[in-house]
């Protein structure tokens, strides 16, 4: 049985455009760091082109830890927070609710790149919701809440706590996820 976590393919292609816009946005901050590391880049691209259908989830689910990699290649954890980003919009081909991580990543690394600006994560979270159109809305309604399925990534990791946890809070509160 598959977990709740891993949405339907129509539903994960919806997500994946939106994640790789979420992690498109930090990417220059990780980019002014390892301009010469291409993964961040590559793992949008890629999320962006099972969006369109181009490539398929077998193949996407191989490379989801690529970019991921790429974080230690940042010198800053705004930096590694894009890169993180982009590794989780990667990973919506295997399971729709790194969407999440991406957003969440995204207004992670915004905030770090502003510490004097409270505020950053905030309206960060507020573009994405924003951004988002209602087939992505309506996908996101269907994942459940925030540790309330461990088997994926919005189960008992890195995603549950801190700012991480926070934002993914928000924006399922704000599209209306299950209760």
């Amino acid at each position: 049985m598959l977990s709740p976590q891993t949405l339907d393919d129509a539903d994960r292609r919806a997500v994946a455009a939106w994640a790789a816009d979420c992690a498109e946005r930090v990417l220059p901050l990780f980019e002014a760091e390892a301009p010469d590391d291409p993964r961040a880049r590559d793992a949008i691209e890629r999320a962006r082109a099972y969006a369109r259908g181009e490539v398929d989830a077998a193949g996407q689910i191989r490379m989801r830890f690529v970019a991921g990699r790429a974080a230690a290649s940042a010198s800053s954890p705004a930096g590694a927070a894009a890169a993180r980003s982009a590794a989780q919009a990667s990973g919506v081909a295997h399971m729709g609710a790194h969407a999440l991580g991406a957003a969440a990543y995204a207004a992670k690394a915004v905030a770090l790149a502003a510490p004097d600006d409270p505020e950053a994560a905030a309206r960060e979270l507020r573009h994405q919701l924003d951004s988002m159109d209602d087939d992505v809305a309506a996908a996101l309604r269907r994942l459940p809440l925030l540790g309330e399925d461990r088997s994926g990534p919005l189960g008992t990791g890195l995603l549950t706590t801190g700012a991480l946890g926070d934002a993914i809070r928000t924006l399922q509160r704000e599209v209306g996820g299950r209760a």
